[in-house]
């Protein structure tokens, strides 16, 4: 194992969730750590801006570039330290090889709505190739292969039912605009496991890169611009847009700036105001509309050479996905990702990252060692397509939000189609990606939703729920809920010297009662999947706030949109 390896959780600082939402670190760290990103002072006064960014990750880096590259005045604010997010916890695919499949993108958009998709996704991932080269960033991007290819074993009958249609969804996405094709008996060189799964979907022209190290670079170029300034450790609490819009008409009556309030309580007052937060933080609306998952990765060796380079993904549900990176002169890192499941829902953290582990070594006999382990957060629109542009009822703050397992690409075309349209230019991605749409997408989501509102629900049995019966039940750095012997839920937890700190249970956003997240060490809630480092200070929203003291469980938070 690599001495700088990260595959257990055991000794984190103090201040670990400042930079990142997980107490396991991802594998960028190998050669980005953290102490390498650009840092910023913290806001200590009032201000005006023409445009507010609220967020530090891919969608809020690039929405200030394309915006300072127009000329515009943008200020960033980050809660914590920067590009300390889920932009830091991802694979690294870049990709217009859409998770969801073309096919059932255009049942729900229309074949108009998939090329946008195609065209926007693919515009996104050669961004990042121009940008980088713009900059001078050596961030490993390259273009490359990515392989579709059947979660059953070939020969099988579940397998050829399978192909047929994935044969459907190559179709729908030449139909979109994509080059791709179907090899039957293709194997990917360099699997030389006894598992076989031949016969795949090709997908030409995807890429990926290192994405901390283009982020770094392009903040490193915004912090030499004239028009940008950023301050991290400045939490938005509230966002306010001054006059009324009357959302049937689409009419804004009276002034159109808008004003954020921070935690420390300042305000800054702008023009325009995005929220680049990964999802927005408020109560409900588009929070309604997106299921949260967790999903796991592992960064396992394998000797330089022995694999192609390329993009890879079976068909299952909760699929697996493959993709390179740079690891030392001897061997390079494959990333394997999957093993999804709903935030706070389940606890076999250990059994997935083993799973996808020995589903690396069944199929890539070389593979060395694990030298990292990570989980990240994931947020799946009802109807497939990210939200990018302005959020119901306002017509100055937009967010971007339901990535879809495409953040990445997300992030970027959100830079474009938020710069076009607070500079007031055409855009054709706009009416795919409106996070008002009410039209036949949504409602050909509606049972699903329904389902998914019941099961949402259903998490409140938490309230009856208990973790431990005592607290004395606890070991050493672990945590869980107490409510047997409380009047309301506890959350405790036992720190590394074996003192106990106690929080309330109870989510300031929707009153859900969190669970214990072992690997991560953090609090996650069921409902709507907002997640708070074991001391309580929140790192994933809906919630905009931290966990309340355990004697003020009953406080009232109130994010005002």
């Amino acid at each position: 194992m690599a001495p700088n390896s990260n595959t257990t959780s055991t000794t984190v600082r103090p201040d670990h969730f400042l930079d990142t939402s997980g107490a396991l670190d991802a594998v960028w760290i190998k050669h980005v750590p953290y102490s390498a990103i650009p840092t910023f002072p913290k806001l200590d006064r009032d201000m005006e801006t023409d445009v507010l960014i609220i967020g530090s990750g891919i969608a809020g880096i690039s929405t200030a570039y394309e915006l300072v590259r127009k000329g515009v005045n943008v200020t960033m604010i980050e809660a914590r330290h920067m590009i300390g997010g889920e932009t830091g916890r991802t694979s690294g695919h870049l990709s217009s090889d859409l998770d969801d499949g073309y096919t059932e993108i255009a049942k729900k958009h229309g074949k108009e709505g998939a090329k946008l998709a195609a065209e926007s996704h693919d515009w996104a991932a050669k961004r990042v190739g121009q940008i980088s080269k713009e900059l001078n960033i050596e961030c490993e991007y390259r273009q490359l292969k990515g392989y579709n290819v059947s979660q059953y074993l070939h020969g099988t009958k579940e397998h050829d039912k399978d192909m047929e249609s994935m044969k459907e969804d190559v179709e729908a996405a030449r139909e979109a605009g994509l080059d791709a094709s179907y090899q039957a008996g293709f194997a990917v060189p360099g699997w030389d496991g006894q598992v076989d799964q031949r016969d795949a979907l090709v997908f030409e022209n995807q890429a990926t890169f290192h994405p901390t190290k283009y982020l770094v670079g392009v903040l490193e170029w915004l912090k030499k611009q004239n028009n940008f300034q950023a301050f991290s450790g400045t939490r938005a609490v509230s966002i306010k847009e001054k006059g009324v819009t009357v959302p049937v008409v689409d009419v804004h009556i009276g002034p159109r700036d808008t004003v954020v309030k921070t935690e420390d309580g300042h305000t800054i007052t702008a023009a325009h105001t995005v929220e680049a937060t990964c999802v927005p933080l408020q109560r409900l609306s588009l929070i309604a509309e997106m299921e949260y998952q967790r999903t796991y990765c592992i960064a396992i060796r394998i000797p330089k050479g022995v694999v192609e380079d390329c993009l890879l993904y079976d068909s299952a549900e909760a699929y697996k996905y493959v993709r390179m990176t740079e690891c030392d002169d001897k061997d390079d890192y494959m990333v394997v990702g999957g093993c999804d499941h709903a935030v706070g829902q389940e606890n076999a953290w250990d059994e997935r990252y083993n799973e996808l582990e020995e589903w690396t070594r069944k199929r890539f006999t070389k593979a060395g060692a694990v030298d990292y382990k990570w989980s990240g957060q994931i947020f799946e629109p009802v109807d497939f397509m990210a939200y990018i542009g302005q959020n119901s009822g306002m017509q100055k703050v937009y967010v971007v939000t339901g990535d879809s397992g495409n953040g990445l690409t997300h992030g970027v075309l959100a830079g474009k189609l938020l710069s076009d349209m607070i500079t007031g230019q055409p855009n054709p991605w706009e009416k795919l990606y409106d996070p008002r749409r009410r039209g036949k997408s949504i409602a050909k989501s509606l049972p699903h939703m329904l389902e998914h509102d019941v099961q949402i629900n259903m998490q409140y049995k938490r309230f009856a729920e208990n973790d431990i019966n005592d607290i004395e039940d606890l070991g050493r750095d672990k945590g869980g809920v107490l409510n047997s012997k409380t009047n309301k839920p506890l959350a405790v937890y036992r720190d590394e010297n074996g003192k106990v700190h106690t929080l309330s249970a109870i989510c300031p956003h929707m009153k859900g009662v969190v669970c214990w997240n072992d690997s991560e060490k953090s609090w996650d809630c069921p409902v709507h999947g907002s997640r708070f480092s074991k001391d309580g200070k929140q790192v994933m929203g809906p919630a905009n706030v931290g966990m309340h003291p355990a004697d003020q469980s009953e406080m009232k938070t109130g994010f005002q949109q």
